[in-house]
């Protein structure tokens, strides 16, 4: 697990280490700018001619430090001090006084010559305003330069918060950034901006903050091993039961994806509650799975019960179509179920008629919406969902006191306080049925009696883990929902052997 701070959590740890420790402010500066130096020999960078841009805050002074530490180990740099001299912090004042008496000139005129590295340090986490003005041509500039771009801790122009682009930003290849990740170097289009993240320990460390609780986390290989354990003494009960009330006429696949990445992830037995014009299908595709075929257009409520009553887990939604049948078997097992429940695809549009049934149910429930499914629950349009996407899932669950797994290429997942965001995966996935196998992943970690945060969190991981194993098969063109179900299996083969 990687915690990820954002702008003012960071400051804060950098406050506790300045005044409560005692590491003098401008210690960190130069460990901060000796790592950018040490990371920038290690890429292969070609030093040839290096420009550092220096603001007045202390990014800058990180930039002044790194540039004297260049010259010193006998790189040819030069300096481009872009802020105003009344603002500059006490720190930069003495790191830019430091680089005059060393000799190293300082310019305002760069412009006109060529560079094969660029260092960006004029704005640091800190941003919150849009970039404009003489700042927006010097990022424009650089943009256009055919040099390499490396960023003292986060491309100026991207919010450390949202990822959100402020008016213009730089555009890294490299960025060095200290002690924790920042939430902007991984949301999108952030993500795009900083290129490769290399994130160095300068002293600031969490262990001398145990009383900190920081909300938002990632997961990395070494959390596969959050997986339930394989005892050697159970039975397919040991490992609960599935129900998914999944599919309709013409989406018989929706069913069977759900069905058969349960079972890949690791539950005991899978029941699919469908229309009988589906059961051969499911059948034929999953011989393992029982089915349960409601017939007609009347609302099956024994059998409905029935196969609520069997299940440990429920997840409603994939393929299941949208008439008044399926948005009274919504209605009924919100209201009368009282176990993990996992709502997903049409069982999220027939609720979005109807979101206050969530204030009416007894059971833990994970939601799992897409950016256009969740404009339809919140009435919300799609920018304002992506102005910050942790904070629009923080909010609606809470609100509704549900598991919001907001899909995206960073899915994010929140119970209200807790924010997962997600890493893993990559384009290939964004193709029809993907979401399907989600379900199944998430319904088969809580059949196992994983904690519904936890089983969503590790669910949409795991699940991007194996959306990779299948790139690296496929390729990302070739790659289809079922490649991905396939290659649940091997991803927790790995896991499983890594803790034997």
């Amino acid at each position: 697990m990687e915690f990820l701070l954002n702008s003012a959590q960071m400051k804060q740890c950098d406050g506790d280490t300045i005044e409560r420790i005692g590491i003098p402010s401008l210690v960190l500066m130069e460990r901060a700018s000796l790592c950018v130096v040490e990371e920038m020999q290690r890429a292969g960078l070609d030093l040839g001619s290096v420009l550092v841009i220096c603001g007045s805050g202390n990014n800058g002074g990180d930039g002044f430090a790194a540039a004297r530490i260049l010259d010193e180990r006998g790189i040819r740099v030069n300096i481009a001090f872009v802020g105003r001299e009344q603002s500059l912090s006490e720190e930069t004042r003495i790191q830019k006084k430091i680089c005059e008496n060393c000799g190293i000139k300082i310019s305002t005129n760069f412009m006109h010559r060529e560079y094969t590295t660029i260092v960006d340090a004029v704005f640091g986490i800190g941003l919150s305003r849009a970039v404009e003005g003489s700042y927006a041509d010097v990022i424009d500039w650089v943009n256009q330069q055919d040099a390499a771009v490396v960023a003292v801790d986060i491309p100026s122009g991207i919010s450390a918060d949202t990822g959100e682009v402020l008016g213009t930003a730089v555009k890294a290849d490299l960025t060095v950034t200290f002690a924790y990740r920042k939430i902007g170097q991984i949301l999108y289009p952030g993500a795009e901006y900083c290129g490769k993240v290399v994130c160095r320990d300068i002293g600031i460390l969490g262990k001398r903050f145990p009383e900190k609780s920081f909300p938002v986390f990632t997961y990395g290989k070494e959390d596969l091993q959050r997986a339930p354990l394989r005892r050697p003494y159970s039975n397919k009960g040991t490992y609960g039961k599935v129900l998914l009330i999944a599919g309709s006429e013409g989406m018989s696949g929706a069913a069977c994806m759900s069905a058969l990445a349960a079972y890949r992830t690791g539950c005991g037995l899978v029941r699919v509650f469908t229309p009988a014009c589906n059961r051969a299908v499911v059948q034929t595709y999953l011989p393992e799975a029982v089915v349960t075929a409601w017939e007609g257009t009347n609302f099956p409520k024994e059998q409905l019960l029935e196969a609520l009553s069997w299940s440990d887990v429920t997840g409603i939604g994939p393929g299941l179509g949208k008439g008044e049948v399926q948005r009274e078997i919504l209605a009924y097992v919100l209201q009368h179920y009282d176990r993990p429940l996992v709502i997903d695809a049409d069982g999220l549009n027939l609720l979005s008629e109807d979101a206050e049934l969530l204030y009416e149910t007894k059971a833990p429930v994970i939601l799992t919406p897409h950016i256009g499914e969740m404009m339809r629950l919140t009435a919300s349009t799609k920018d304002e969902i992506l102005g910050d996407i942790l904070l629009t899932a923080r909010r609606f669950a809470g609100e509704y006191q549900v598991i919001c797994a907001l899909k995206d290429a960073r899915t994010v997942v929140s119970d209200g306080v807790r924010t997962y965001v997600n890493t893993s995966g990559n384009s290939g996935m964004a193709t029809g049925g993907s979401g399907d196998v989600l379900t199944g992943v998430i319904c088969g970690l809580l059949a196992q009696r994983m904690t519904p945060f936890d089983a969503a969190a590790l669910g949409v991981y795991l699940h991007g883990c194996a959306g990779d194993r299948a790139r690296e098969e496929r390729g990302a063109y070739g790659m289809t929902a079922g490649d991905i179900t396939e290659q649940l299996g091997n991803v927790l083969k790995t896991a499983e052997s890594e803790t034997n």
